[in-house]
């Protein structure tokens, strides 16, 4: 892990009542640059807390926390809190005297009745910045609806055009709970600097459908202007070519090619110099259109091929690819461990260390990253209400209340 030297947001105070990935992984991202972020958990733990859990059916602190956790509450300090008890709101009030930020990504109604929508925050600190995520965006018919990554990947249009044509897909990868957790770490940089030079805070406002809208607009700005109407195709490009998973001998990986200099190495290692002048490929779009001729002269050159032949003859000719892994073998790829992109973290009671990758931009004078492991579950509440003016004899009398 990284050393404990201070970050660019150093001296900057972040309350998390984030859920899931959008709102802690906006606060991790701050966290990693050096803001002090104190995640504010229900008393029997938030329910990302369990995703994918290391053990099932362990308990917290003895392998019970999930993947999902150990990535997203790294840097972070853990309380928890009720803030619909009447005391537990006596603490919200007095946490956010002392913050800066405060994320949750939460409903409107729902930031309403735990008193942390803006005005209510306001009563307390006036210049605060509230950092907020929604499913839907405020302002429209649906805004008080629920709704995961998947959820948006679907009414983007992505999940149309995933897959193979038989049935909508949607990624694995939770892209648009992430994009939006950076869209709003982004947001949150932008009102810090203005504060500094206003003094005033804000509500940041970040929207999981706008994200997805945003990662897929250039395709519905050709839908709006020339009616394509397009559908699935699979792994292959419909606007260059060839681009597409490829089957070796051994194993897949992925070719694309974009650009009249990159088709023209692609064409000379196939022999295929003569299509260079076919009008079927005269320019990106054209060998999108006609992708299907490209991905099949590109797999029968390489049926016969190993992988790391595959690869080997492609970097030569200087045309993208790459291998397709597995998990497990992501975790073994001599490059992704050589950069260093993940870092091993410890957390009680995990059968080995979790490897987790640090924070995704790297800075010449600045030190970001990981400096601490995910807390455990109230694992810092005494230490917070402390500093807050609670006595040890308040914070039991509050533990026995239930408000903690």
């Amino acid at each position: 892990m990284a050393n404990s030297s201070t970050g660019p947001l150093d001296g900057v105070r972040v309350l998390d009542f984030g859920r899931y990935i959008a709102g802690p992984f906006c606060a991790t991202l701050l966290a990693d640059l050096g803001a002090d972020v104190i995640r504010v958990e229900r008393r029997e733990g938030s329910e990302d807390r369990y995703v994918q859990p290391i053990v099932p059916g362990a308990a917290p602190g003895e392998g019970g926390e999930g993947s999902m956790f150990l990535q997203m509450n790294r840097n972070k300090k853990s309380i928890t809190l009720d803030p619909m008890h009447a005391d537990g709101q006596e603490i919200v009030a007095r946490l956010v005297k002392t913050a800066d930020v405060v994320v949750a990504n939460l409903p409107p109604s729902t930031l309403q009745k735990m008193g942390l929508d803006l005005p209510s925050l306001q009563a307390h600190r006036e210049d605060i910045i509230l950092t907020t995520v929604s499913g839907f965006g405020r302002g429209g018919p649906d805004s008080e609806k629920t709704g995961f990554d998947g959820v948006f990947q679907a009414m983007s249009g992505a999940a149309h055009l995933s897959g193979f044509g038989d049935a909508p897909v949607k990624s694995y990868a939770a892209w648009v709970d992430f994009g939006t957790a950076s869209f709003a770490a982004l947001g949150t940089m932008a009102a810090l600097m203005d504060r500094g030079k206003t003094g005033r805070g804000q509500m940041v406002e970040g929207a999981l459908l706008g994200t997805a809208l945003t990662y897929f607009n250039f395709h519905l700005i050709e839908q709006k202007l020339g009616g394509t109407d397009r559908v699935a195709s699979g792994n292959r490009s419909q606007y260059a070519g060839p681009a597409d998973a490829i089957e070796t001998s051994d194993g897949w990986i992925f070719v694309q090619v974009i650009g009249d200099p990159l088709f023209k190495r692609w064409a000379k290692l196939m022999g295929e110099d003569t299509w260079l002048t076919d009008p079927r490929f005269k320019d990106d779009i054209s060998r999108g259109n006609n992708g299907t001729v490209l991905s099949e002269r590109t797999a029968a050159w390489a049926k016969d091929l190993s992988t790391q032949e595959a690869l080997a003859a492609l970097e030569a000719a200087r045309i993208p690819a790459g291998p397709v892994l597995k998990p497990a073998d992501v975790l073994e790829n001599e490059h992704v461990n050589e950069v260093g992109f993940f870092e091993d973290v410890d957390f009680p009671g995990m059968p080995g260390t979790a490897p987790v990758v640090g924070f995704p931009v790297r800075m010449s004078d600045s030190t970001v990253g990981i400096r601490k492991r995910p807390p455990l579950l109230g694992e810092h509440t005494e230490e917070v209400l402390l500093s807050l003016g609670y006595s040890s004899g308040d914070i039991e009398t509050l533990r026995t209340a239930g408000a903690i």
